[in-house]
């Protein structure tokens, strides 16, 4: 039997659970989520369906909007589209097990109804019709629906043809894939096709789905290695993988990381402070998770790209979660590599090869005592942080002047929580 997977994604949803929360229609009002604390050059976060009628690019800068548009401004409030999409989840879980529910973004999940049309006696557009009306009718917020034979086709179904349909609602096989998309363009309609990959595949003078069907496969191959047979295999409609497989995935290396793109142009000095912060902010994630880190990497994003970025990985002398190691060899790599005459916009820093604490190596020649008096306080820190909130305690850097840790604790997601 063919697997049948449904793809639902709620429409422009922060925008609409705004209007909601107005008692407004997303469809007759201007509305858009954005942060004006910050300048005109803000990114909207999202722009209801009506601006998205006019044309209006959803991921608009707010001087973009024509100035014949008077847009409601709501301002993000993470927690509350946390709350609206943990009722939808819900809803899902009134027809579907949790076992076949993928939830793939706040706004976006797949559902394998494969087993549940002989159970509801329903066919799959019935079943997806039910639980989008659901949606609807508990939470006003209104969605869409791609169905496929596989998990990509019901992606490329609700990405490129459920919102030219009546009842936003499509579906595709490998047949109607073959037949309605082959020639699609552009092609980064397409999933996982990003601009990189279409200037690339352009350079081989392929241009659609077909073209890449009936392409050299040793060409692609050369271009693009493993990843080509994900295009190969797309360009087929063929998908292997399945949300089962999904759920018992394992990732052979894990990582953590932090990043910010700063409010404005930092010093070298004031930006050591806000990577001091990020590193505080990875060992408490290191400890709460009982793990440490056998490596970091720093990236250095200097304002409006005068030079090139800083990147650099490093292997720690040995596994650890100690805030003053890891710190402290940060700092070291940060000071001798920093131009100190170019103004700072971006900081990322990772934790790599992450492993259980209880497989730490042991530091001989290290002072044991010192070391487990550290771990104890910094899981007195977490514990503290987890009961109260995680401005209850800061490190003293926290309250200088250009820090950041105390504004983006209030943050979900790099956006405003309330």
């Amino acid at each position: 039997m063919n697997k049948v997977y449904l793809c639902i994604d709620l429409k422009t949803f922060y925008a609409s659970v705004e209007c909601v929360e107005r008692n407004l229609d997303p469809f007759k009002t201007d509305l858009i989520v954005a942060n004006l604390e910050n300048t005109n050059k803000t990114i909207c976060l999202a722009i209801s369906p009506k601006m998205k009628a006019r044309g209006i690019k959803n991921r608009c800068r707010v001087f973009e909007i024509p100035k014949n548009i008077h847009p409601i401004v709501a301002k993000p409030r993470m927690r509350k589209y946390i709350e609206y999409s943990s009722l939808i989840y819900s809803i899902y879980l009134k027809y579907v097990a949790k076992e076949d529910i993928y939830q793939y973004s706040i706004d976006e999940a797949f559902l394998d109804i494969t087993s549940y049309l002989k159970m509801y006696q329903k066919n799959y557009i019935e079943i997806a019709k039910m639980i989008i009306d659901d949606i609807y009718k508990t939470t006003k917020i209104s969605a869409s629906a791609g169905i496929g034979t596989n998990m990509y086709l019901a992606k490329v179904a609700l990405d490129i043809m459920a919102k030219h349909s009546k009842d936003n609602i499509a579906f595709l096989n490998e047949e109607l894939y073959i037949k309605k998309l082959w020639h699609h363009l552009p092609i980064t309609d397409f999933f996982r096709v990003g601009h990189g990959t279409e200037n690339r595949l352009h350079k081989l003078h392929l241009k659609d789905m077909y073209d890449i069907a009936h392409a050299d496969e040793k060409v692609l191959y050369k271009e693009f290695g493993i990843n080509a047979k994900f295009l190969i295999d797309h360009a087929w409609g063929i998908e292997t993988c399945t949300i089962k497989d999904i759920k018992n995935y394992h990732p052979k290396t894990t990582s953590i990381s932090n990043g910010q793109i700063l409010s404005k142009d930092y010093n070298y000095i004031n930006a050591r402070i806000v990577l001091t912060e990020m590193v505080d902010n990875l060992v408490n994630q290191l400890v709460e998770k009982n793990l440490v880190a056998k490596g970091v990497g720093i990236y250095i994003g200097y304002s409006k790209n005068i030079i090139p970025s800083l990147k650099v990985s490093f292997k720690l002398e040995q596994a650890t979660c100690s805030y003053k190691k890891i710190l402290a060899r940060v700092l070291t790599e940060y000071d001798y590599r920093i131009n100190e005459n170019v103004p700072i916009k971006r900081i990322n820093v990772c934790f790599f090869g992450l492993v259980i604490q209880k497989y730490e190596q042991l530091d001989l020649f290290g002072k044991i005592k010192e070391e487990q008096k550290e771990k104890e306080l910094e899981h007195t820190v977490v514990e503290i942080k987890n009961k109260f909130g995680k401005n209850s305690i800061l490190r003293a850097i926290s309250y200088q002047n250009e820090a950041t840790a105390f504004k983006r604790n209030k943050l979900i997601g790099g956006h405003n929580a309330e």
